[in-house]
C-alpha cells in the first residue's frame, strides 16, 4: 500500500481551527464533486454507499507530503481493491485518493503535493448589535455552524414524491444508473428551471444536470462529438470530465470525476430515459384490464 505521491497539484490555505478551507470557487457552497462532504471527503449518504458497494478494509499505514496518513481501501466482491485513501492521521483530511480498475491501474488520482496549515485568524469583536453578533458578518449568514457558502446547497432539495411527478412528466431522472450508480441527492432551484441529480457508488461522484430544451450543437465548439451505444454525445475532458445528450425533449449535462467513460455512459443511458408520461400509461394499463375481462377481445 505504500504511499503513491499526488498527482495534481494543490496547496491548502489555513481554515478554521487549523484545517484548510472548504470554501469553493465554482459557486457559493455548490460543490459539483457530489460525494464530497467534509475534510474525508464522504457524506453521510455517500459513506453509506460505499459500505453498501464495497468491503471497507484498513491498509497499512503511510505518508502523503510528509504527513502521517491512514490507507483504507474500498474491496470488491473478488478481494481486489476499487479505490484507495490516503487520510491525514491528524486532522481527518482526505489527502489522496485513488479509483482502481479490475487490472490493478489507477484510472483516477487526486491529492495534494504540498499541505500547509495556518491559524485561523481572530475573531471580530463586537460592541453591540444581535446576540452573539453573527447577524453583523455577511459571510457567516446569522448561523453559529460556520459560513453561509459552507452550509448553503445549490437549489432546494425534492423529495421522492416532487422527483416522482418529475418522472411522470417525462423528465429523465432515474433512482440508479450503470455501475451501481445511486441517486441520493436531488435538488431544483426554486422549484424551477434544471434539476440537479447527484450519484454515487461510494466512490465515484457523478452529477447530471437536466434541463428541457433542445441542444445548440454550434454552440460546443471545442466538444468531441462522439458515439456511445448507438447514441450521441460531447464529451470534454478537463480537471473533471463532461458529457452532453439530449433527447425527448431534455439536454443531459453529466460531470464526474471519474474515467470519461462513465461520464459517456451515463449521459447515452439518460438519453432518451425517460419515464412514459402518465396518461399514455394509464390509458395502455386500463386497455389491458379491459382485454382481460373481454375474453373475446
Amino acid at each position: 500500500m505504500g504511499g503513491r505521491p499526488p498527482t495534481e497539484n494543490g496547496s491548502v490555505p489555513g481554515g478554521v481551527g487549523g484545517r484548510p478551507s472548504t470554501e469553493n470557487q465554482a459557486g457559493e457552497g455548490y460543490r459539483p464533486e457530489s460525494a464530497a462532504g467534509d475534510t474525508t471527503g464522504f457524506t453521510r449518504e455517500t459513506l453509506a454507499l460505499l459500505t453498501e458497494n464495497y468491503s471497507v478494509v484498513r491498509a497499512a499505514d503511510s505518508s502523503v507530503c510528509g504527513r502521517r496518513a491512514r490507507v483504507v481501501e474500498a474491496r470488491r466482491a473478488d478481494g481486489t481493491p476499487a479505490g484507495r485513501f490516503w487520510i491525514d492521521a491528524e486532522t481527518g483530511l482526505m489527502l489522496h485518493r485513488e479509483l482502481i480498475d479490475a487490472r490493478g491501474h489507477a484510472v483516477v488520482a487526486t491529492g495534494f503535493s504540498e499541505i500547509s496549515f495556518t491559524e485561523p485568524p481572530p475573531a471580530p469583536v463586537v460592541v453591540d448589535g444581535p446576540r452573539r453578533g453573527l447577524a453583523r458578518f455577511p459571510d457567516t449568514g446569522g448561523s453559529a455552524s460556520g459560513g453561509r457558502g459552507a452550509a448553503a446547497k445549490w437549489g432546494d432539495e425534492l423529495d421522492g414524491a416532487e422527483l416522482e411527478e418529475l418522472r411522470e412528466r417525462g423528465w429523465p431522472v432515474p433512482e440508479d444508473l450503470p455501475g451501481r450508480l445511486t441517486l441520493h441527492d436531488a435538488r431544483r432551484e426554486n422549484g424551477a428551471g434544471p434539476v440537479h441529480l447527484s450519484y454515487s457508488d461510494g466512490l465515484a461522484a457523478v452529477s447530471v444536470f437536466v434541463q428541457p430544451g433542445v441542444l445548440d450543437e454550434d454552440a460546443l465548439g471545442g466538444w468531441q462529438k462522439v458515439v456511445k451505444d448507438d447514441r450521441t454525445v460531447f464529451r470534454r475532458e478537463s480537471l473533471r470530465h463532461w458529457a452532453v445528450s439530449a433527447g425527448d425533449g431534455y439536454v443531459v449535462t453529466v460531470l464526474t470525476d471519474a474515467p470519461q467513460s462513465t461520464a459517456e455512459a451515463v449521459a447515452a443511458r439518460l438519453q432518451g430515459s425517460a419515464a412514459e408520461p402518465f396518461w399514455p400509461r394509464l390509458w395502455r394499463g386500463a386497455r389491458r384490464l379491459a382485454s382481460a375481462v373481454d375474453p373475446f377481445d
